[in-house]
């Protein structure tokens, strides 16, 4: 029995798209190998939010959980990914429904042919508060996407967001799902265990027996 492997993560880089006025993503070496020096050592500087990520309560919530304290149980387990790139506007809950028959408890949805990881998309599609509460109503316990945030990018009241909040949901963002069909498989997206902040990058995988 083989394992089928679908790295949907973000390349963590010099120049990769961020929320326009977050910080930009930055890396020097601080060790070099040398005849007077055994290693490489780097650092890294960069916002929560950069590429792949898991939000957390606290992002949205003065009162919430941050990331180094959230359960991992949503961040690992059988999920289903709906393909709606095809479809257009706003992710809506007559675009979900026929696809929640027997749904997973972990929910990622498509919605470019291919993930801008070059540049910055002002329009990406938002998913509405109603779709939200719809898949919370399924059993759903995480949602993610290919698009940097849940709500629209001019959005002052986060409605996806609380929503998710009050169903006790947890939030993937920043997905690259280009190369995946629409189906279902196993998810294994971590968060680092940073203990005060407000999301934290992942490396988001899908599996498969074959």
């Amino acid at each position: 029995m083989s394992m089928q492997i679908w790295d949907i993560s973000q390349a963590l880089r010099s120049g990769i798209p961020v929320w326009p006025g977050d910080t930009a993503f930055e890396e020097a070496r601080t060790w070099q190998l040398s005849p007077d020096c055994p290693v490489n050592v780097s650092r890294f500087s960069l916002s929560t939010h950069t590429g792949t990520h898991a939000d957390a309560p606290f992002h949205y919530d003065a009162d919430g959980l941050p990331i180094g304290a959230v359960g991992l149980d949503p961040y690992i387990g059988a999920c289903r990914v709906i393909d709606l790139h095809h479809e257009n506007g706003p992710i809506v809950t007559g675009q979900l429904a026929p696809y929640l028959a027997n749904v997973p408890q972990r929910v990622l949805i498509r919605t470019y042919s291919r993930a801008p990881q070059s540049e910055w998309d002002d329009n990406f599609r938002p998913i509405t508060a109603e779709s939200i509460e719809l898949l919370a109503s399924e059993g759903v316990m995480l949602i993610g996407t290919d698009t940097p945030s849940l709500d629209p990018q001019t959005s002052k009241t986060m409605d996806a967001h609380h929503t998710v909040r009050r169903n006790r949901m947890a939030i993937l963002e920043g997905l690259v799902l280009d190369e995946v069909a629409a189906g279902d498989y196993e998810l294994i997206a971590l968060p680092l265990k940073l203990a005060t902040l407000d999301a934290s990058p992942v490396r988001a995988i899908l599996r498969r027996t074959l």
